[in-house]
């Protein structure tokens, strides 16, 4: 009997554990053809931007061309509409009726399964084949039992263990200009650089500013605040601008040349030592960078001091400035926790302030108006929410 099996995803961008996952996978479950098929518009990534169809088409021909037995399918992105997996799935079966059929995923996708549309009728059609993604010991037996309860039946284990990595790390690192061979075939980092995918203008400029150790943090400021900005319908490419740009005034000298023409404001008063690179970031963004947007050029204005009413993007980078994942303080898991939770970010915002306010009065450390101000808006925010909801 044949054996097919059928892997998509956006592949925005195609990277090694992808290809690895479809060497095992072929060798595993025996496959005589595996259909590698990106996504046209992936249902559970309505609000970002995916790279142009045709490019993540040619980055994954060039990623899986020298894996024999795949082919790289057009299927999804030629019907141009949202790209539902049962609907696949019919296809091949109508193409295929007499072959065992896989579907491949990783652990993440199948924790999400049961969210998919039409996960029974999927089952009906192919069986899943699994890989785990930086699982602990024992992850296959324990899903297993919670995936037969739900649809009373079994997926099959590919004995693969992938490493986590992360296409919204590629897409940060691409834009900042650093390599990528460490992620992606170097043929696929060539084509990305080619095209100019992801790429923010001036951003490694911006960078080239910063010490080693801090760009890392800017990198990593950025893929937490890509990775919360969808379900906040926020811009992924604004929430990676403003956290790549949000530090390059850390380091720069009041009278360094760059900076001429830039004055310190003087609304709030004197402006303590953490905060002023925070406004020599806005200025260099605007003026020597060229970013024009002024939700990305206020978030990096008040990434440190915060202010009254910010918009979304500014509590974002406000936010993942603080959290990010080598951040380590007391009352650092509780913010994360709130950070994660429901549609805002206005509960961990004011928990962060106030935070942060206890902090520099222990530090007997000046407090900068603005951030009291911030505080005393969220936190009369969020009495007015309380008691409009009693």
């Amino acid at each position: 009997m044949m054996k097919i099996g059928i892997f998509g995803g956006s592949f925005d961008p195609v990277h090694k554990e992808h290809t690895n996952f479809a060497r095992a996978a072929i060798a595993e479950l025996g496959l005589d053809m595996l259909f590698v098929m990106p996504a046209h518009t992936p249902p559970h990534k309505p609000d970002r931007v995916l790279s142009s169809n045709e490019n993540r088409l040619q980055m994954c021909k060039i990623a899986f061309g020298n894996i024999p037995k795949v082919q790289v399918s057009d299927y999804e992105i030629n019907k141009a509409e949202t790209s539902y997996t049962y609907l696949t799935c019919q296809h091949f079966r109508e193409l295929y009726p007499t072959a065992e059929i896989y579907f491949l995923v990783g652990t993440d996708m199948l924790r999400d399964f049961p969210t998919w549309k039409e996960p029974e009728t999927i089952l009906n059609l192919v069986q899943l084949a699994v890989c785990g993604r930086n699982e602990k010991e024992g992850w296959w037996e324990e899903e297993q039992k919670a995936f037969f309860e739900r649809f009373s039946k079994n997926f099959v284990r590919v004995d693969y263990e992938g490493k986590d990595i992360s296409s919204t790390l590629i897409r940060v690192l691409a834009g900042a200009g650093m390599r990528l061979t460490e992620f992606v075939d170097e043929r696929v980092e060539a084509y990305i650089y080619e095209k100019g995918l992801y790429k923010i203008e001036n951003a490694p400029l911006a960078l080239a500013l910063e010490t080693e150790k801090r760009k890392a943090h800017s990198v990593r400021v950025a893929v937490l605040a890509a990775k919360r900005a969808l379900p906040l319908h926020i811009s992924e490419r604004k929430a990676i601008t403003a956290a790549l740009f949000h530090d390059c005034g850390k380091y720069l000298a009041l009278d360094d040349p760059i900076l001429q023409g830039f004055v310190l404001p003087d609304a709030w008063g004197e402006v303590p030592p953490s905060v002023v690179h925070q406004f020599i970031g806005a200025y260099l963004t605007e003026k020597r960078f060229g970013i024009s947007d002024c939700d990305i050029v206020n978030a990096v204005r008040y990434h440190t001091s915060g202010r009254e009413d910010m918009s979304e993007l500014e509590k974002l980078i406000f936010l993942a400035d603080m959290l990010e994942e080598e951040r380590s303080y007391e009352g650092v898991d509780e913010l994360r926790t709130l950070f994660w939770q429901g549609q805002g970010l206005d509960e961990c915002l004011e928990k962060a302030l106030f935070e942060t306010i206890v902090f520099l009065e222990k530090k007997k450390a000046d407090i900068y108006p603005l951030t009291r101000k911030a505080y005393e808006f969220y936190k009369k925010r969020k009495e007015n929410y309380g008691r409009n909801h009693e």
